[in-house]
């Protein structure tokens, strides 16, 4: 989105008909669309690749065209709870009960929970939880903020940089401008090394994006208190709730998000069954959102 901050009316005014201009140019060079795609490339989808590309419509073409691609692959919208819920187990990725103050949805991602090897499938399990973190969005919101804590890692559980290099490369050009912050707490020296050899793979935009935050240091702590609040914010990244992480209550909850995210792409009737043994019609279709419990 073109920033508007600090800009008078008439030149914010002026901004958004070059915003919306721009989304025109970049809407008449993709074409026709239909199906799954004409539902994806809304004007708030095409602004963030917009965005991401300095508002060059050849280079935003060519990377939502390139998404598009991937989607039809992938099918990330496709991917279900029970297929990744054993991924989930110990809770190394989850959507929080909590938003920060500008209303993004928080993901809360421990690696030192790492519970499994199948290196495909931990990505696939990262997908899931960005499509449901979009999924939860308020309406006047389109980004999340990640919260990352170290407790428990250690060079065995430490993230491949394998998985490291496909995760970036799905968050930049799969999810541009969804990613608000990502604020990595406390990190352990052998995270030094890891971050050494991944940092060259974040381009300029994203790399800005993260944050170490260091319990101790008064401007870290700052910057916590800033975008949260410290009575809902977890006792591990400086805040005073209890973060308990409940499997089997979050999956219920996703199992109800899956039901929701069918309904939304259209294809509600094809979903039967989910892993907890609950049909479509034992499931409420309203979401709700996990984790800490104060």
């Amino acid at each position: 989105m073109l920033r508007l901050w600090g800009k008078s009316h008439h030149d914010q005014e002026k901004d958004l008909q070059k915003s919306d201009s721009k989304v025109h140019e970049l809407k008449a060079a993709l074409g026709p669309l239909s199906g799954r795609s004409l539902q994806y490339c809304n004007d708030a989808c095409l602004k963030r690749y917009l965005e991401a590309r300095n508002w060059n419509v050849d280079k935003s073409k060519k990377m939502l065209e390139e998404t598009l691609t991937w989607r039809s692959t992938y099918k990330p919208e496709e991917i279900r709870w029970s297929d990744v819920a054993t991924e989930g187990e110990t809770g190394k990725v989850f959507r929080a009960n909590f938003h920060d103050r500008h209303g993004r949805t928080v993901l809360i991602l421990r690696p030192g929970k790492q519970n499994t090897t199948a290196l495909d499938n931990q990505v696939r399990h990262l997908v899931y939880l960005l499509e449901n973190a979009i999924l939860n969005l308020p309406e006047d919101q389109e980004q999340m903020v990640w919260l990352i804590d170290f407790t428990g890692m250690t060079f065995s559980n430490s993230v491949p940089i394998k998985t490291a290099r496909d995760t970036i490369n799905i968050l930049q050009n799969h999810y541009p401008e969804r990613l608000f912050l990502a604020f990595l707490y406390s990190p352990p020296r052998i995270f030094e090394a890891f971050w050494k050899a991944v940092k060259y793979l974040l381009d300029a935009k994203t790399f800005q994006k993260v944050k170490f935050v260091y319990p101790k240091d008064k401007n870290s702590v700052e910057l916590m208190s800033s975008y949260f609040d410290v009575e809902n914010l977890p006792t591990d990244f400086g805040g005073k709730a209890t973060m308990n992480y409940d499997h089997e209550e979050f999956s219920r909850l996703m199992t109800q998000d899956d039901v929701k995210s069918a309904n939304l792409w259209g294809f509600g009737d094809k979903l039967q069954h989910v892993s907890n043994g609950h049909s479509v019609a034992e499931v409420s279709p309203e979401p709700a959102c996990l984790a800490p419990a104060s």
